[in-house]
Parts: structure tokens; C-alpha cells; sequence
């Protein structure tokens, strides 16, 4: 674990802790620290430094917050992966990933061909008493925990099965059964991580979620999808284009 070149201007009138942390990370978008590497601890680098180790502390805090690095008891301090960025459109998470040279895979938490969910069938505009295919899965990119993502579906898509979605995007299996979403309804939010979210996306209890809801609809406007899913913010991103109309 090198300790990694940093200077800093004791006569500037910015803060120390925030110089470290900006140095820290343009080292790590120049390459010169790349995903998955230790730091040295934090007394290492605040020797390197002489500066304090409270400064240190903060100015690591600064790069935990905002995702750049994560911190594990018992592991110390590593450099996260660069987050996956999406466009809001409606594509499917496993071929972005794909697409963007990154390795996903799919692990089946759940999967019930006979769910009654009155909450999801109002959603999908059905009889609430009406039998849904639903399926929640954790989304890995590279090996690492990504999201956790929930979908009901409606009963005419019920020849999908558990090793389907294990090897292929939802969308895609969708479109092979002429029901490739359209359009689409969607809320995004923030939320905590529960202890169970926790210990499947592999961060600390109550953690940043992008929570994401989406009811999506084919060509001829019949609904083929409620989703419910949560993605680590400190690995994903959202990407808008705004227009000045």
C-alpha cells in the first residue's frame, strides 16, 4: 500500500483536510489509485503529511461521503469502483453493464409464479386478487453488489422462470414475448438501507439507496412491469439531459 504523493499549502487559507481530499481524489481519476486499493491507514498518511490524524480522518470521511471511497472494519480504507452511470431510459441494467465493458451477473433471491400483491396489481392495473410472476435479484457488476431489484409481472409472462432471469435481462426476456417496454412511469427517491439491504449490497446499516419505481408499458399500452429497486448510490448514477425549451 504506497503512500501516495500529496502536497499541500500550509499558507492557503483552505482548510488542510480539504486539500488532502481533493489531491486524494484527483490521484484517483489520474489512475495513479485505481479501484480496489488499500490506502495505508489513516496514521500512516497523516505522518506522511504531518498534519494531524483528525485531519486525516476528515478529509477521508470527505471521500467515503461522497463515494469515492469506502471504509470496512477489519479491511481498512479502498478505492470504489467508478460508478455505473445510466441514462433515465428505459434499458435494461444487465446489458448497460455489458455494454459498458463490466461484468454482470444475477443471483435470484425470490422467485413466485403464484404472488398476490394488491399494491403491485394496482400498479399493473389488474384485479388485485390477480396472480403475478414476481422476482427479486441482486445485481452484481465486477463481482460487486450493485442492487437489489423487484418485479411484478402480469400472468401472461408466467413461462419466464428463475434460470431465465439468472442468465438474461428482464427486458430482453420480455421483448422475446413481444412485451418490450415503451414508455414508462417513474419515481426516483433516496432511502436508508434496512440490516437485510445492508448485508446483501454489502455497505453499513442505513446507508444511501437510489430507490427507483417504475410501471412500464409496451407499444400498445398494456403494462408488462412494476419494478421496485434500490442501488447503492455510493455505485450508481443518473444521468438527465435537460433541455432549455
Amino acid at each position: 500500500m504506497p503512500i501516495p504523493r500529496i502536497t499541500i499549502d500550509r499558507h492557503s487559507p483552505i482548510p488542510l483536510y480539504f486539500q488532502i481530499s481533493r489531491r486524494l481524489a484527483e490521484a484517483v481519476e489520474a489512475g495513479d489509485l485505481v479501484p480496489g486499493e488499500l490506502l495505508p491507514n489513516e496514521i500512516e498518511l497523516a505522518a506522511s503529511l504531518n498534519v494531524s490524524r483528525p485531519t486525516m480522518r476528515r478529509a477521508i470521511e470527505e471521500l467515503v461521503e461522497n463515494g469515492m471511497l469506502s471504509r470496512k472494519r477489519g479491511v481498512g480504507t479502498r478505492v470504489n469502483d467508478t460508478p455505473v452511470r445510466r441514462r433515465v431510459a428505459l434499458t435494461s441494467l444487465h446489458d448497460d453493464l455489458a455494454a459498458a465493458g463490466r461484468q454482470p451477473e444475477t443471483r435470484v433471491l425470490r422467485f413466485d409464479a403464484d404472488c398476490v400483491d394488491r399494491h403491485a396489481a394496482r400498479q399493473l392495473g389488474v384485479p388485485t386478487g390477480e396472480r403475478l410472476l414476481y422476482c427479486e435479484r441482486l445485481r452484481l457488476a465486477d463481482g460487486v453488489p450493485l442492487a437489489i431489484l423487484r418485479n411484478w409481472l402480469p400472468a401472461r409472462f408466467d413461462d419466464i422462470t428463475a434460470a431465465d432471469l439468472a442468465e438474461q435481462g428482464l427486458y430482453r426476456l420480455l421483448g422475446e414475448r413481444n412485451g418490450r417496454p415503451a414508455i414508462a412511469r417513474q419515481k426516483i427517491t433516496a432511502r436508508s438501507a434496512s440490516s437485510a439491504q445492508a448485508r446483501l449490497l454489502d455497505i453499513g446499516h442505513n446507508a444511501p439507496l437510489i430507490s427507483m419505481q417504475r410501471t412500464a408499458f409496451d407499444g400498445e399500452g398494456r403494462t408488462v412491469e412494476y419494478a421496485d429497486h434500490l442501488y447503492r448510490a455510493d455505485h450508481y448514477a443518473i444521468e438527465v439531459t435537460v433541455y432549455n425549451r
